[in-house]
């Protein structure tokens, strides 16, 4: 051991030196130290020199995977694979642990395998290396390339998430380098059309290649759109570890009326039996409902909040809960989300000519379903609702079909808060950011989780990057991240597996 701090930092000095020429040979050879890293690229300031070799490669794979159009228009999932595959294969991984495989030439997918000593089963790592549509004139940055300015980085997928991509591949080149053996195979898989598309990556994967990323449980760095800390001005507030998910529905509601000439109107319009009805789903709330993960969210949240904030989640994580609790606490539409199914009208149609009653108006009510409950049962609820028979609610599909029943799908239940996955998180969230709050969360979102828990793989939604409550601008204009909490993910998730896959 060396207990001078003067042979320690020398010691250091010569690893980082050895371990940054490494770094530098293993991009040329993938190709990719055609750029500069740029400004910040080695790392918030402070950083141990390792530390900050490491946090240069992150930056330097971020980079590359936002300059890769990744959208479904007009990109290329397979390019931005094919550049990842390349790298772990210059890095020492086998050929046959490094996979591109998909059902299409622009949506093949990457699964990369580190192997373990098979202790334990395997851990799956997803991600998605797709991205929503961008265009230049919209942003004040070109969305294609990574940008660092005032102390964020800029571009499509900075958030959701080519961000939370580039930090597990460094995670993994990390542990192959430094020799470390995990007590499990580790396994990543980098898909296709999360964001939307023809093929999942991560369900074609599991139809087709189960073998490839079968696994004891599944973290998933989409979790909270890439996210898992909420901040105020920078500032931390609590980490959520996403363990359960809401279904995604779509209603289609038709009112159709015999129309006529618009010069002699009539109380039975189309466009207003429409709207009436709509009012009626504007005005209902679902019944109340907590599940493991709800309740120990408004648990621990309670302390966290305090006042009369907190003695409300108390109040309504009690049984039986407090109507007025519930009532107050409906108030806010991130919490309104955790407590019940909820359904919103987010488009309207009606009516054929300026000059004509209309013959028929339409909307889509789009609903987010507790688990437990199935997307026929929120129809009828809804049929219920509406009390209206001159009013048709039919369930729209994924491709756009529609049909006269929903499927019986139910949203699937949460995956159990294990303790073997929840300490070494607390601890490691403790080492980064000393007390901050790990707390369960149920996305009211939907992620590629709906298909690993589907296939009774337990997933978890885990990504150490901060972002402010009211600066989440995924699938938005000038989507950013702030360049300390990229840096900060990069160590936290390194830990964090280390800590999952430990002897």
């Amino acid at each position: 051991m060396d207990r001078t701090p003067s042979r320690r930092l020398l010691r250091a000095g010569r690893a980082a030196t050895r371990l940054a020429a490494l770094l530098g040979a293993a991009a040329l050879a993938a190709g990719a130290a055609d750029a500069p890293l740029g400004p910040g690229a080695a790392g918030p300031a402070g950083a141990e020199p390792a530390a900050a070799a490491w946090n240069a490669l992150a930056h330097d794979i971020y980079r590359q995977l936002v300059g890769i159009n990744t959208t479904d228009s007009a990109g290329s999932v397979t390019a931005a694979a094919e550049a990842l595959a390349q790298r772990f294969r210059a890095a020492g991984f086998a050929a046959a642990d490094v996979r591109v495989l998909g059902p299409q030439a622009r949506k093949k997918n990457l699964v990369v395998r580190l192997h373990g000593s098979g202790a334990h089963r395997p851990l799956l790592l997803i991600g998605h290396l797709d991205v929503v549509e961008a265009r230049r004139e919209d942003w004040s940055t070109d969305p294609f390339t990574l940008v660092e300015k005032d102390g964020y980085f800029y571009g499509r997928g900075a958030l959701d998430m080519k961000s939370g991509d580039a930090v597990m591949a460094t995670a993994l080149l990390r542990m192959q380098r430094e020799g470390f053996r995990p007590s499990r195979d580790l396994i990543l898989a980098l898909t296709a059309d999360e964001e939307g598309g023809c093929c999942n990556g991560v369900e074609w994967l599991l139809k087709n290649h189960r073998e490839l990323i079968d696994a004891e449980f599944v973290l998933n760095h989409d979790g909270l759109v890439g996210y898992s800390i909420s901040a105020e001005h920078g500032v931390p507030q609590e980490f959520a570890l996403s363990a359960a998910e809401k279904m995604y529905a779509d209603y289609q509601l038709t009112v159709t009326n015999r129309g006529g000439h618009s010069s002699l109107p009539r109380p039975d319009n189309a466009i207003y039996q429409l709207a009436q009805d709509l009012l009626k789903v504007a005005h209902y709330a679902f019944p109340f409902e907590l599940n493991e993960v709800t309740r120990a969210y408004f648990t621990r949240m309670a302390a966290q909040r305090g006042g009369q904030s907190g003695a409300d989640m108390r109040a309504v994580a009690a049984t039986p809960a407090d109507p007025a609790a519930i009532a107050r606490l409906s108030r806010e539409p991130d919490l309104n989300s955790l407590m019940r199914t909820t359904c919103v009208a987010t488009r309207l149609d009606g009516g054929h000519a300026n000059n004509a009653l209309p013959q028929r108006a339409q909307a889509v009510v789009n609903c987010r379903i507790l688990p437990g409950h199935s997307k026929e049962e929120v129809r009828q609820q809804l049929i219920g609702v509406l009390a209206d028979p001159g009013i048709i609610v039919r369930y729209v599909a994924d491709d756009g079909t529609v049909s006269e029943r929903a499927p019986e799908q139910r949203a699937l239940p949460p995956s159990p808060l294990s303790p073997e996955l929840l300490e070494p998180l607390e601890r490691t969230v403790a080492a980064i950011w000393p007390g901050l709050a790990v707390v369960p969360f149920m996305n009211s979102s939907a992620t590629d989780g709906i298909y690993t828990r589907a296939a009774g793989l337990p997933t978890y939604g885990v990504a150490g990057i901060a972002v402010d409550r009211d600066d989440m601008r995924a699938h938005g204009r000038d989507e950013r991240v702030r360049v300390a909490a990229f840096y900060q993910d990069n160590e936290f998730y390194y830990r964090y597996l280390q800590a999952l896959s430990a002897h």
